[in-house]
């Protein structure tokens, strides 16, 4: 009788500890994020969608604070999405060679759906109810892996899962699952924070021969 009363103890006290790791591991994930000056990354990014093929592309991240973000593609060549602080600008010519999207940033909030750190690390304790789930290796770091599911409406997604760094907290990699049945996996290496990062690189050029469509 001891020892299943010791068990059902243990049962008993668990998950609460394990749902307290999870709080306390992203709010201290998104304390560092909303430390930083900057942020700049590799990233390879793998879409899986059930109606069609697998897309995977590749290039470098640049954040500074929450209104300025930088997607340069290097696969597909050319491709950008651009957050300059007052506009989004989407630039994908492998699919539309000859258009630039250009939408407006909205006001008291991240850019949910380009800035994909941002849709996480922002405030999350208000946002999501995080479990944890295992601990895992990722590009040779040590990481703590927190499924994030959504505690507020009007968030496109059912749910994410990321993968913490447990030295330095900060994201190595992203998974949403979409509300379309799509899964988007972004993961991060070569992370350097707090670099001094020229204007340019949030500035976005039209390139000759494309057309702004406002949206």
């Amino acid at each position: 009788m001891k020892s299943i009363a010791v068990l059902a103890l243990t049962l008993l006290t668990a998950s609460p500890l394990g749902a307290q790791d999870a709080k306390a591991i992203i709010g201290r994930a998104a304390q560092v994020y909303r430390s930083l000056a900057s942020l700049r990354a590799d990233f390879v990014q793998v879409i899986d969608n059930p109606m069609i093929d697998s897309a995977a592309s590749k290039g470098t991240l640049a954040q500074a604070g929450s209104a300025k973000l930088a997607m340069r593609f290097s696969d597909p060549p050319g491709e950008a999405i651009v957050i300059d602080g007052e506009h989004v600008w989407v630039y994908t010519p492998s699919t539309v060679p000859d258009q630039v999207v250009r939408l407006s940033v909205p006001s008291g909030g991240p850019v949910y759906g380009y800035n994909l750190l941002a849709w996480l690390l922002d405030r999350p304790s208000e946002r999501y109810r995080p479990l944890y789930l295992r601990a895992e290796r990722v590009g040779g770091r040590s990481t703590d892996v927190i499924e994030l599911i959504p505690a507020v409406p009007n968030l496109p997604f059912t749910k994410a899962v990321i993968w913490i760094d447990r030295e330095d907290a900060l994201p190595r990699r992203l998974e949403i699952h979409e509300e379309s049945g799509a899964t988007r996996t972004l993961t991060l290496s070569r992370l350097r924070v707090n670099e001094s990062l020229p204007d340019r690189t949030f500035t976005f050029k039209v390139p000759s021969g494309a057309r702004i469509v406002d949206q």
